[in-house]
């Protein structure tokens, strides 16, 4: 009979185990599909509770080769298989993966990723400035990619299972909406020192709610000066890979017909007064004749106006010293929707302008009462 191996303190190995030189053990084993694998611990009891594991992923079904896939490579397959991505929504995740392939976390195996670690490695980015909503992008990838591999049988759990608010502050700025005296003042300025080559997309912007990617995608044949209303169609996007491309509103809600106010009305009667025809019209996507074109007749995009805003607030600041609240498209948008809730818009009319899918996002982000708004209603209220 032979002698039964033992380690350098005199107990007995098992089958599949063994010391080695440096004093660490390890444990070959042969998986379902006949391959042999070779797990590594520091200490005996640490290699037997690594031993149960595995015996029991065995007897479960679980493809131990398929854990040694890393998170990176996870990702790319599970990229590989989506094939109805929203442009923005592809430009989001596009800079997910390249953090995931560029950060240490993306080469760790499946297998070995723990809750904890998944949950450190956000904690990680957050630490590093991502904002808790960049964050939750992220989760967006990883979470249903870790659970694609439970459903191939890779691994037993997905890490990524967890309410993301337990673990991250909302850090997101809250949306504040100009009052009428701050609008006044800032279109005052924008008339007096912008040069006019914005006014107008500024103000159509504060009277009509739009996103500035949907204003920059009408073309001519949306805005009805007659019946004084405006055809919200699509979104003219840019990234760096594609200068101009066409996509739809963010959702089929988005695709909205919107009245015009009577400033509305004159800003977009200037704007059409204004438009100098190119030699060459710009066909992006099949859509022709955008009303908004630069000073080179290309259409302008969202990052025109924004970079033109950052410039026309630090002026600001340099003349007055004293700062307006940061002012950018999505403030503008904010504005509109605060100012047609305090007129008295129905919330159901306010979701439609709004182009909102879910009329909670409409009232519970998009609308804002300063104090004096708030006495003036009750006030209001008391007489009647």
């Amino acid at each position: 009979m032979s002698e039964k191996r033992k380690d350098s303190k005199g107990r007995i190995l098992k089958k599949g185990e063994s010391q080695r030189k440096n004093g660490t053990y390890d444990y070959r084993f042969v998986d379902s599909k006949g391959k042999t694998h070779s797990v590594y611990a520091k200490t005996l009891d640490m290699l037997r509770q690594k031993e149960k594991g595995i015996e029991r992923d065995i007897a479960d079904g679980i493809d131990f080769a398929a854990g040694d896939e890393t998170v990176s490579h996870l990702v790319d397959r599970y990229m590989s298989l989506k094939r109805t991505i929203k442009p923005n929504s592809e430009r989001a995740y596009s800079s997910v993966i390249k953090r995931v392939h560029a950060d240490p976390f993306g080469q760790k195996k499946i297998r070995n990723v723990k809750k904890s670690d998944a949950q450190a490695w956000f904690v990680k980015l957050h630490d590093e400035g991502l904002k808790r909503n960049t964050i939750s992008v992220y989760k967006c990838v990883l979470q249903p990619a870790f659970e694609m591999a439970v459903d191939d049988d890779a691994i037993r759990k997905n890490p990524f299972r967890f309410n993301l608010s337990d673990l991250l502050l909302d850090d997101e700025a809250k949306r504040v909406a100009l009052t009428p005296a701050q609008q006044k003042r800032y279109l005052s300025f924008i008339e007096e020192y912008g040069s006019g080559i914005y006014y107008d997309d500024i103000v159509i912007l504060m009277e009509t709610g739009l996103r500035v990617s949907e204003l920059y995608g009408i073309t001519l044949s949306d805005v009805d000066l007659f019946k004084r209303r405006l055809y919200v169609r699509r979104q003219l996007c840019r990234t760096g890979d594609k200068p101009y491309f066409v996509c739809p509103p963010k959702s089929s809600s988005g695709i909205r017909t919107v009245p015009l106010s009577d400033t509305a009305y004159e800003a977009f009667k200037r704007v059409i007064a204004n438009r100098q025809k190119p030699q060459v019209e710009m066909i992006i996507d099949g859509y022709g004749g955008f009303l908004f074109l630069d000073s080179y007749g290309n259409p302008k995009v969202a990052m025109h106006l924004e970079n033109y805003m950052r410039q026309m607030q630090k002026k600001f600041k340099k003349l007055y010293g004293d700062a307006l609240p940061t002012i950018t498209p999505h403030v503008l948008r904010h504005t509109f929707c605060t100012n047609m809730q305090q007129a008295g818009l129905d919330p159901k009319s306010l979701q439609y302008v709004m182009g909102h899918s879910d009329p909670e996002l409409t009232m519970s982000l998009y609308t804002h009462s300063d104090y004096d708004y708030v006495e003036h209603a009750f006030h209001e209220a008391l007489s009647v």
